[in-house]
Order: C-alpha cells, then structure tokens, then sequence
C-alpha cells in the first residue's frame, strides 16, 4: 500500500500542531512587535516634536524679522534727521527762533517732501512748538493729547530732565542727543525720531536746546511691503479683542510694560508636513513606516537646507555692504588675515590698498546723499572692473575703499596699479545731470615674508601712508615706510598745538605788499598766516596749513584771517587786501554767508576784499561754485584765480567764472630768465587776461629784470621779495607812511642795462 503521507506537509503538521509554536511565535513577534510599536511611536513622537520645534524656529524667526524691519524704520528715520541736524546745511537754535521760512526750507521740507515724514516738530526748551510742518495724509489725530505728552516726554528725556526713558520703544542704541520711540496713532504704527539741535555743552546749554522731531506713519502700504519683502501672510496690525485662532502674533510693548501695538500674521507652519506624512504610516505598518523614515528624512535634509540657505544668505548680509554689494570690512578683515596666514607659510606676497575718495563728502553736502550713494555705485564698477581673480575690493564704510592683491611686493607695480586706480577714479561721473570730478588718495601696505604681521598692523600700516598721500596734496598714492610712524606722530602733535593755538588766538597775519606796475605805488596786500610755535619755533604755512587741511582746521582757521584782515586794513584806505580760501572753505554752504557777516561785523567796504581761489578748488560740482562766486560778485567782492596756469582746465574756469584777476604762479616768473617758453606763456596769460578785462598779477617777483620783463608785457600788479617780504601791521604801516621805500624802476632799469 502506498504511503500517501507527504513527508514536508507532515512535518508542517506537526509544526502547526506543536504545542509551543504559538508560544514561541508570540515570543518572537511580540517583542519584535514591540520593538516595532515602540519605534514607530518613537518615530512619530521624534516627529511630532521635530515638526513643533520647526514651527517654534518658523515663528520664532518671524518675530524676530518682524521686530527688526519695524527696527528698520526707526533707523532710517534717526539716519535721516541725524545727517540733516548735523549737516553744515542744516538750521541752528538762532535760525529756529528768527527764521521759520528757513526752517520749512531746511528740515520741513526735506524730511517732509522729500523724506516721506508724516510729522516734523521742532520743540522749544519749554516743550512748545516752534515749528510744525505735515506731511504726506498726517491724520487728525497725529497731534492728539495723548501722542503729544509722549513727544514732550521724548524731549525731556534726551534734555535729561527724566532719568527714565520716554514711554515708547527705543529702537536704536542709545545716542547723545537722539532716541526713537514708537507710537501708536489712533490704531496705526508710528516712528518717531527725534534729536537735539546745536553742538552739545554743559547741562544748562543742552537743556534749552530745541529738539527736531520727525514722525512717520507706518501707512497700510507699508505693511503690505514688509508682508510681501518678509513673507508673513495677511500682516495686519490687531487690537487685544480681536480673534487669533490661526495666526501668529508680536506685541511691542514700552519700558514699562504696556503695549503700543499688536501685530498679527498666518504663520508659516514646517512642520505640517511631518504630521500629514504620519497618517498613512500608522495604517500601512512596516512599509508606511520605512515611508514615513523616508518622509522624515527627506524633510530633515530639506530643513537643513532652508536653515544652511538662510545662515548662508544671513552670513552673506553681514559680510557685505548694502549700498554697493561689495564686501565690508568684517569679511575684508578676514580675508586678510587668510591671506597673511599664506604669505607667512611662503605663498606670493601680496599688498593693501586703502583709497579714500577726496571731496565726497563736498558731493553729499552740495547734491544730496541720494548722489552721493550713485556715485559709491560708480565707483565701486570701475574699482571692480579693474581687480584680477585673486584679488578683493571691499568698501570699508562712508567714501573708503580697500583692496588686496597679490601683485606681488615691488613698489614699481604697486605704484602702477595704485596710478590706474587713481586714474580709473577721477575720470568724470555723470550722474543726474551733473558732472562730478573727483579724486583718490591711496596708502599702501605691502604683506611679504618679512612684514607678515597682523591685519590690524598692514592696515595701521596703509592708513599711514594714505595719511601722507593726503598731506601731500590728495589724489595721489604712497607706500608705507617706517620713517610714517615718527611723522604721524609729529603731525598729530603739532594738529593738536594748533588746535589749541587757533582757540586761544596765538596766531597771526603777515601782509606781502603788492605793487603797480613801475613799484612805486603799494595798490594792495595778501593777507597770510604765521605760527611761532612757543617750543618749535617758527612753523612754515606750507606744513600747517597741509595740516589745517587734513584736520578740518581750516575752517576756523580761514575765518580768523579773514576777519584779522578785514579789521587791519581799515587802517590802509584805499588799498585792497587779498585773503586766499582754501578748497575746504570755498565749497562749505555757509561760506558766503561767513564773508558776509564778517564784512558786516568789521565794516569794510566789499570792493576792498579780493578772495583768491585756485583752480583745485572748483573740482567737484561747477554748477555750486559758479553759484557761490555770482553771490559773492553781488556782494561787491572781488575774486582772484590763483596760480593760473598750474591747472588742467583753466580757460574753461575762465570762461565761465567771473573772475577780476588772474595771478601768473611765480613758477612762470622765475622760469623768465631761463626759459623761452615761460617768456611766451607769460605773454599769453598777459594777453588772454587783458582780452577778457581781467587785471594781471605776477606772483614772486625777486628780480629787476623780471621786473622789467613783466612790465613791459602789460602786467598791472606785481609782488614778490624784491618789493617786499610778508610784514606785520605795524611795519606795513610803517612803509605805506614813507613812499620813499618804495623801489625805482628806473633807477634799477638803468643798473641792469649798465651790467
């Protein structure tokens, strides 16, 4: 008989039939159901939490973002009031009391019109308005009682007299003069920006100083934009009755607690996308639970990516400039030390450039920051436009540049990289119909095996030598040396000295007499600066005034001679005294108005006063200096062009400046004897002044034949050693009384024909 017994399902059977098997297939499965439950819940608890976490971050961010672009407006708003109080073109306490119509064009119209302000108070020392100008759709209620007391509070405060803050939000640091608060108008945002007006002094001083404030709706248009430019859905500003189920919301609030206004928002919600993904896991077990790993995973490597994107994006922002885009001084520190780092473990040497642009400040002062900030745009193309690959351009802040290259350490090539650099930057600007010219002065700093130091070494290193390339007369580059320390020292000691000695009065004006035609008659005096240091002696005008220049010294300098002068020549009727300004002075917006006020307060007549201006000083925006000199013309005021024929564009200056004399620059006048040429452009110069109706100056005249030479080409003034060294007052009036010190043309003519 056949077995029919299958051995295999015989022993499934039995398998099936074993007492244990359940048992043991609980045993196994359990725990590694278990294990499995367990890991699920796990994963889905590791994934709740992780998709609370992100929403926490994603809110988290958004208050922060939120915080910071409201932080944005307070800031734009100081900015603006700051650089407008502090400008040269600003208003003082004087002008507030006596002037409103100067007020409106000064700050009212500019932070209102053209600043987009919705308020701009000027408050008295006992808190009253001075000044009140709206703004674009102000409200009724901007002045409210409420909004007001909170102003005079703003006030008190910056004057000191509340040691606590203000009740508001200061959204900037803390600054001497200056806060920020916010407000809340009616159920909308504002920004409040306020600042004391005038040099700081003592406690009684800054007290009854009035104080500027400008107010700025944050307008429903605004809200929009910082909805779309950060991505918070539906922004609104709420109250605390209304509903937020579903949204996000940030609460500003004062010093004391109390809020100024809400905010609300749909948040964004990442980790809405784990808790979908854990659904369908639960229900498919081991191959829902692999997806939801992978889901999991997919997210996280998508998370990190946004987080690395934004850190990316974060450290981008802090490591390059906003206006221009190039790199600022935290990421050019950093490549800098990189690059020393290579120079010392023998890589190419390498050097720093650092490039401040002459007269940009003269730009923003004349035509506006707007200007101004096209022009960092331009030069920062054309400083780009020449870098190699290795090499780095980075905008340190304001009108300085720098830039690492490893052109190596010879100073031919870096003199000629510095030399097309200077070039590429002072080709003219076009920019809104204005012509710019401007220059660059370059100090340079060479990284090699031996002067491998630390960043903030090379670059005390080429800020000493962009020092020197300043004080040798702007648009021009030095290289660093050693013998930089000893005269940086130096002239940061004697900038001190005379700091203190233009405060206290110590020093004086000499007169260079300036003769007629045949030297017997003085038709005028230039005006000129002397310093006797107690200790140094006597100190050259050429290494002061470099000085004055650098410094901002100037400025009081340039008014004490002008008014010295004023006052000593009115002792000399009928004689002219000539009072040279410098570039500084001429392009300062009050200049005008200093000369007027001087020749007001000393009472010399104006058609006594000859202002000699070079040509150096009209660089820069033609159109204010054509305007300043049409002023100073209706004064009366005579004007000179200095040095004339040491320029690059003197006919131009000539055609269309209204100039009543031109002085030939001694140069020429010393060359007379020696060169044919300077004979010919003596000439010229003679004839294209006479051609234009403009008297004629020759400048350094030390000899009779030069005498003689010029008199005999048709100059109409003279003055130089051989008429007279500069003198004091006293001997000028001396000689003025005594006409027979003057020298006879005659009688040296015949001398010099005899020999």
């Amino acid at each position: 008989m056949a077995d029919d017994t299958n051995p295999r399902t015989e022993s499934a059977g039995q398998r099936a039939s074993f007492p244990g098997w359940d048992r043991t297939r609980f045993g196994v499965l359990a725990p590694l159901g278990i294990v499995v439950a367990i890991a699920i819940v796990c994963i889905v608890v590791a994934a709740l939490l992780s998709a609370h976490r992100a929403d926490d971050v994603a809110l988290d961010r958004e208050r922060q973002l939120l915080a910071r672009a409201v932080g944005t407006f307070g800031d734009w708003s100081f900015s603006r009031l700051k650089n407008l109080v502090e400008s040269p073109a600003s208003v003082s306490a004087e002008d507030i009391e006596q002037s409103p119509s100067l007020v409106q064009q000064r700050l009212g119209s500019w932070l209102g019109a053209l600043a987009d302000h919705n308020l701009v108070l000027v408050l008295n020392s006992q808190n009253e308005i001075a000044f009140s100008q709206r703004g674009i759709d102000p409200g009724d209620a901007i002045l409210s009682k409420g909004v007001f007391a909170r102003l005079q509070s703003l006030a008190d405060s910056l004057r000191g007299r509340e040691p606590a803050r203000p009740a508001g939000i200061r959204l900037t640091r803390e600054r001497p003069g200056g806060g920020v608060i916010l407000l809340n108008i009616d159920g909308q945002l504002a920004v409040a920006a306020a600042m004391l007006v005038g040099n700081p002094g003592g406690k009684a001083e800054t007290m009854a100083r009035p104080i500027v404030i400008a107010l700025r709706l944050i307008s429903p248009r605004m809200l929009v934009e910082i909805s779309s430019r950060l991505q918070l859905q539906d922004l609104r500003m709420v109250t605390s009755r209304d509903k937020l189920d579903d949204y996000n919301s940030y609460e500003f609030v004062d010093d004391h607690g109390r809020s100024v206004a809400r905010f609300a928002w749909l948040p964004q919600k990442p980790g809405a996308e784990i808790i979908e993904s854990l659904f369908p896991f639960i229900g498919i077990a081991l191959s829902g639970f692999a997806l939801l790993a992978g889901l999991v995973l997919r997210y996280m490597r998508h998370t990190a990516a946004t987080i690395e994107a934004g850190e990316n994006r974060l450290r981008y922002l802090a490591l390059h400039d906003a206006l221009c885009g190039l790199p600022n001084r935290a990421s050019f520190t950093e490549r800098l030390e990189t690059v020393i780092a290579d120079v010392r473990r023998g890589g190419q040497a390498a050097a720093v450039f650092c490039i401040d642009l002459d007269h940009f400040k003269d730009v923003n002062d004349t035509l506006g920051h707007p200007v101004g900030d096209e022009l960092i745009r331009l030069v920062t193309m054309r400083l780009s436009r020449l870098m190699r690959g290795d090499d780095m351009v980075a905008r340190l802040g304001g009108d300085e540049f720098a830039v690492i290259t490893v052109a190596g350490s010879d100073h031919a090539t870096l003199e000629g990289v510095a030399a097309r650099m200077i070039s590429a930057l002072c080709a003219p600007y076009s920019i809104g119909g204005h012509t710019i010219v401007i220059g660059a002065s370059i100090g340079i700093a060479t990284i090699d095996g031996i002067n491998a130091t630390d960043g903030a070494d090379i670059m005390r290193y080429a800020d000493m030598a962009l020092y020197r390339a300043k004080n040798e007369g702007r648009n021009r580059a030095c290289i660093y040396d050693q013998a930089m320390n000893a005269d940086l020292s130096l002239r940061k000691a004697i900038e001190q000295e005379l700091r203190e000695t233009i405060e206290s009065g110590g020093l004086k004006v000499a007169y260079q007499p300036v003769f007629n035609a045949s030297g017997d008659k003085i038709v005028g005096v230039e005006a000129l600066s002397r310093w006797t240091h107690p200790v140094r002696g006597v100190i050259s005008p050429q290494e002061f005034i470099s000085i004055a220049e650098y410094s901002g010294l100037i400025i009081p300098l340039g008014e004490f001679v002008l008014r010295q002068a004023c006052l000593d020549s009115l002792a000399w009727p009928g004689i002219t005294v000539s009072v040279n300004v410098s570039p500084l002075q001429f392009r300062r917006l009050d200049f005008v108005n200093m000369v007027e006020r001087t020749l007001a307060d000393t009472g010399l007549d104006p058609s006594r006063l000859e202002l000699e201006i070079t040509e150096s000083t009209l660089l820069g925006n033609l159109d204010s200096a054509e305007e300043a000199m049409l002023r100073l013309k209706a004064l009366g005021v005579k004007l000179a062009l200095d040095d004339f024929g040491t320029g690059y564009s003197s006919l131009l200056y000539l055609r269309r400046f209204p100039f009543d004399r031109l002085k030939i620059d001694r140069s020429f006048v010393l060359a007379i004897e020696k060169a044919a040429d300077a004979a010919a452009i003596v000439h010229a110069i003679v004839s294209l002044g006479r051609g234009l109706g403009m008297k004629v100056t020759a400048e350094g005249v030390e000899t009779a034949e030069q005498h003689l030479f010029l008199r005999a080409a048709g100059v109409h003034c003279m003055q130089g050693y051989r008429f007279g060294r500069p003198m004091d007052r006293a001997d000028l009036s001396a000689r003025l009384a005594v006409p027979g010190t003057y020298r006879s043309i005659e009688g040296d003519a015949k001398a010099a024909l005899a020999s």
